[in-house]
Parts: structure tokens; sequence; C-alpha cells
């Protein structure tokens, strides 16, 4: 069998695409490295991609100059977890709070690791979590 090297990007589709990259550049501190009318694309920490796309726009084929991208969407609530070190969970959880987000909750878990929770602009629930959330982080 071929091998993975790893995940490379995350969608979450979005109604207010301002609003959202706004929040994910300002409040997570998200390096934006494209945008435009469709969505915008946040480098995350590891090699990967967070893409903000803007609700219905994926829902036709986009013709690009090397090919047809399938047509694809999600609706409601999604989940995005970051990982965060030991270290810095006090500090997010104050972070957060000076710019008026909402923790809904904190999580303390058996192996060790942390989790808050807290909704973006759209209501998609995002977790910040620590090492000894599951046995393979």
């Amino acid at each position: 069998m071929p091998k993975l090297n790893g995940l490379l990007e995350t969608v979450l589709f979005v109604e207010d695409l301002s609003a959202a990259c706004a929040f994910y550049e300002e409040v997570l501190g998200l390096q934006k490295f494209r945008s435009d009318e469709r969505g915008c694309g946040f480098v995350v920490p590891g090699a990967q991609l967070l893409l903000l796309v803007k609700q219905g726009v994926t829902q036709e084929p986009n013709q690009t100059p090397g090919g047809v991208v399938p047509p694809c969407g999600a609706s409601g609530s999604m989940h995005i977890a970051f990982a965060i070190a030991h270290s810095e969970f006090e500090s997010w959880r104050s972070w957060l709070e000076s710019r008026d987000v909402d923790v809904l909750s904190e999580v303390s878990w058996e192996r060790g690791g942390r989790s808050l929770y807290f909704r973006d602009p759209d209501g998609h629930l995002i977790e910040l979590a620590t090492p000894g959330v599951w046995d393979v982080y």
C-alpha cells in the first residue's frame, strides 16, 4: 500500500467570509496565505492548511488551468482542534477572554491533556488541546 505523508488541509464552510477570516487571523493568529471572493487560506504550524470557503461556492465543479476540482460542501457546525503546549493553556484562556471569545468548556482528560472549547463566528466548535488528550497525542 502507498503511504500517506500527513493531513494537508482542512476546510470549513462559512457564511460571512470577512468575519471568519478576521477571527482566525486576529484571535488565533494564523498567517493568511491567500484570499479571494471564494475563501481564504491560512498556514497552520506543522505544514498544514486551514481553508475557509464561502458557503455554496463549491457546489459546482471548479475548472482550473490544470483540471477540474469536483464539487463538495458541508453545512452545520463542524469541529476542529488545534494543538497547543501545556505551558500555553492558561495564556490561551486569558487571550480568548481578552478578545471577548466565550470559552464554552474546559476538559481535563484522563491522560493528562486539557482542552478549551469555543465557537467561531459561524458556530464551528474550536478546540485548543494539549498533549495527553489521545493516546497518540
